[in-house]
């Protein structure tokens, strides 16, 4: 099986069998890789008092560091990226593993504080733990959207997401003004500017270029990377949660007993709630609905009882500018499940 998203950091951390699953395991080995991203890593500039908390840290990253050692520290933002990092730290370790430091967050009500780049990370590796085995790269490109912000074409039927830095690199350096129009127009012209549109055909072209986020995916109903899309929540709920469901895209919901839904971003979550409560919801921001889903239960037992037997619908949307920012966490909170002891 193809590796793919080695920036991950998932090939650092230990296997554990639980009775959920196979949980990552938090090491000094990942936690080691967080000491040479550029926010913490020292510069030419770093002083002794930076460069030494550096070198004990690398040796030890596990280290009780007192706050003179930070205030030591000559620059006010090494001195606070030091800070939220060993916050963040604090609370891998305490977790134990990656899957309770993410639930933590949401589940137990500790997000706050914690840097959104910190929480992409870890929906980073734990998309790539889900993924493992995976040999199709619409599946793994669709792995993406749990934390890469996408830019969104639309045109006529055709949904197209191309990665949002991507996007804007190309936009800064190329000169091509509007990126979206080359995005849906003929293979020849996007070899141009080096994205494709992977399908069922060219899938496999995704490995070896996974960490250079130049390919686009197709979300138009009925084409096969919604439906890796799909496929990719599922295997997230089941691991995250331990609860099989289905997903599967819909056209509407014409359902006069929809009962509960969840947007897997925070505009598709205003529109549904508006749609629900049968507020009015202009043209444009409709335009802005790129799908929705119905999500089922395979086992109605760990469904609250009030809900049991119906679907939930999901809905995703771009902003008005175009970015596709997709909350996976929405799924792990918002389902309606019921208590467990």
């Amino acid at each position: 099986m193809p590796d793919f998203w080695r920036s991950s950091g998932y090939h650092l951390l230990q296997r554990r069998e639980t009775p959920a699953g196979v949980r990552l395991g938090v090491n000094d080995d990942f936690l080691r890789a967080y000491l040479r991203r550029p926010e913490i890593a020292p510069v030419a500039e770093s002083g002794p008092a930076e460069r030494a908390l550096h070198a004990a840290l690398t040796e030890n990253p596990r280290l009780s560091v007192p706050d003179a050692m930070i205030a030591a520290i000559a620059d006010a933002d090494a001195r606070e990226n030091y800070r939220v990092w060993l916050g963040f730290r604090d609370r891998l370790a305490k977790a134990g593993t990656i899957e309770d430091a993410y639930l933590g967050l949401f589940l137990g009500g500790h997000a706050h504080g914690v840097p959104g780049l910190f929480v992409d990370q870890l929906a980073h590796v734990l998309a790539r733990h889900v993924l493992e085995g995976c040999d199709n790269g619409l599946h793994a490109r669709a792995g993406e959207l749990l934390y890469r912000t996408q830019t969104v074409t639309v045109e006529d039927s055709l949904v197209l997401a191309a990665d949002h830095e991507t996007v804007e690199m190309y936009a800064a350096s190329g000169g091509f003004g509007s990126l979206g129009r080359l995005v849906v127009e003929a293979q020849t012209k996007l070899r141009t500017v080096e994205l494709d549109v992977l399908n069922d055909e060219n899938h496999a072209q995704y490995f070896g270029r996974d960490e250079r986020y130049d390919t686009v995916l197709d979300l138009s109903f009925a084409r096969p990377g919604l439906d890796a899309l799909c496929r990719v929540l599922e295997r997230w709920v089941a691991h995250l949660i331990g609860v099989k469901v289905s997903i599967q895209p819909v056209r509407r919901i014409d359902d006069p007993r929809w009962v509960w839904h969840t947007g897997l971003d925070v505009e598709s979550s205003e529109i549904l709630n508006d749609l629900y409560n049968g507020t009015e919801v202009d043209e444009a921001r409709m335009g802005r609905l790129l799908s929705l889903f119905r999500l089922e239960f395979a086992d109605a037992s760990v469904v609250r009882p009030d809900i049991a037997g119906r679907p939930v619908y999901l809905g995703m949307a771009m902003t008005e500018a175009k970015a596709l920012r997709l909350k996976p966490q929405n799924l792990l909170v918002n389902l309606p499940l019921a208590a467990r002891a």
